[in-house]
């Protein structure tokens, strides 16, 4: 079968064995999988990771122990937890210092024919969605992580910086949580996708200082977590959604000064993620900018790098 390889840089399209099929597992024919700036991340060296890479995505159940399974359209939670541990049995499976995670750490991907994950991590697709909206329940279960971590009042007004996919996300995640979402970005194209759900969008040229109680960074930039310290109020709180590769810079004398609150923000659980798609609460149509084949996976890499692009679909 056809598997995307990542290594040094470069993306290159592999033949590669059909995987094995664990106990307890499913066997999972992709049917679109989704590059997000994490991938893109990945090839810069991100983790130093090689291999086949993709964590976003929808597939069809061939195989499996469990016949409700058999047939059905699915999504899957990344982390392969052990189901052992301390961390595990306080339901922190994403924490699970044994865990592989689907295309990012010791797991092969979803950027293959083929793929297997427990059956325990995946999630029946509603009938009612279409498969290019599914793709994105990953990441909008990102951005609901957020209202899991952090108490924000309804009509609390909140800044998100940053419009790209996981920016947009959060900010319809929050407006549609209540809240008075202004979000921050660079390119007026993609700011429509959010006016058009209703919220409130500023060109970031000139940011306020010391404005909002609460700002999610969801620029992917190393800049980002700066702008939003000195976006925060005094004991105020900031998200933290942007995954770079290497270090970033912070001058932190402002965060101890005014007691600010900084909250790393990752996966999460993908049921509140499947309720807003399936309510129409969040709409994503408009993120998807081009499709490829698997075949053409370095284009579609490439594609996916460009300024302005938001969500580029992989195909078997």
């Amino acid at each position: 079968m056809k598997a995307v390889h990542l290594e040094g840089g470069r993306v290159s399209v592999r033949s590669v064995a059909r995987p094995k099929r664990p106990e307890g597992f499913a066997l999972i024919r992709m049917l679109a999988a989704g590059i997000c700036n994490t991938d893109l991340e990945l090839q810069r060296g991100y983790y130093g990771f090689s291999g086949t890479p993709g964590h976003e995505f929808v597939g069809e159940v061939v195989e499996s122990d469990s016949g409700a399974l058999l047939g059905k359209r699915v999504v899957g939670e990344i982390n392969v937890a052990c189901a052992k541990c301390e961390w595990c049995a306080r339901d922190l499976g994403r924490h699970c210092p044994h865990r592989t995670v689907l295309g990012i750490v010791r797991r092969p991907g979803a950027f293959r024919e083929l793929l297997t994950l427990p059956e325990r991590n995946l999630r029946v697709v509603p009938a009612s969605l279409r498969t290019e909206e599914a793709v994105f329940t990953e990441p909008l279960a990102a951005a609901c992580e957020i209202l899991d971590q952090v108490r924000i009042p309804r009509h609390k007004e909140v800044a998100v910086l940053g419009d790209g996919k996981l920016g947009l996300l959060v900010a319809q995640v929050l407006h549609a949580h209540g809240a008075r979402v202004i979000q921050y970005g660079r390119h007026r194209e993609k700011l429509r996708i959010s006016e058009a759900a209703g919220i409130e969008t500023r060109i970031a040229s000139k940011l306020p200082r010391k404005h909002f109680e609460y700002v999610v960074d969801a620029t992917g930039s190393r800049d980002g977590l700066a702008q939003a310290v000195s976006m925060t109020r005094p004991r105020g709180t900031v998200v933290l959604k942007s995954t770079v590769h290497g270090l970033v810079p912070l001058d932190t004398a402002p965060v101890i000064v005014d007691e600010i609150t900084l909250v790393g923000s990752r996966c999460g659980r993908f049921e509140p993620a499947l309720k807003l798609l399936r309510a129409g609460s969040v709409r994503v149509d408009r993120m998807i900018t081009d499709e490829f084949p698997l075949s053409q996976a370095e284009r579609a890499f490439e594609r996916a790098a460009e300024n302005g692009v938001l969500k580029v679909l992989l195909r078997p």
